[in-house]
């Protein structure tokens, strides 16, 4: 199993301690954070289409083909009322001019299938609980 630790570093700022890298989550300045983060909302789609340009990134160089002018762009937005959530992602590949269009189909399938996208489609269980000790 995976572990990361995510601690408080000030206000709305949060650290989160990953495999020897560490990543600071924070508000916007406009609801009182200070903005030198991501939120975890944005870290979450990110995530996600992170995820997709990697597995679209590993098909081409499994094919030969130059990822110059690959990029994956997405668009989000919260869902309506309670409780708080994204409520839709949209994610856009432009493939890289080097892949014929015959190939854009599995392109888009293999991108499809990326971790990240499995686990929404498929919900992992999530159990959050309290520690039985504190620090």
């Amino acid at each position: 199993m995976e572990t990361m630790r995510v601690t408080p570093a000030g206000g709305d700022r949060f650290a989160i301690a990953l495999r020897g890298h560490e990543i600071m989550v924070d508000q916007p300045a406009d609801v009182g954070g200070t903005d030198i983060g991501p939120t975890p909302t944005e870290l979450f789609v990110a995530g996600l289409v992170s995820c997709v340009a990697v597995y679209a990134g590993r098909f081409l160089a499994r094919h030969g083909v130059c990822a110059e002018g690959l990029r994956v762009d997405a668009d989000w937005e919260m869902g309506e009322g309670s409780p708080a959530r994204v409520g839709c992602v949209t994610i856009r590949i432009t493939a890289p001019p080097a892949l014929p269009a015959s190939r854009l189909p599995a392109l888009l399938a293999v991108s499809r299938a990326c971790t990240v996208h499995n686990s929404l489609a498929r919900s992992p269980a999530v159990h959050i609980d309290l520690a039985t000790t504190r620090i």
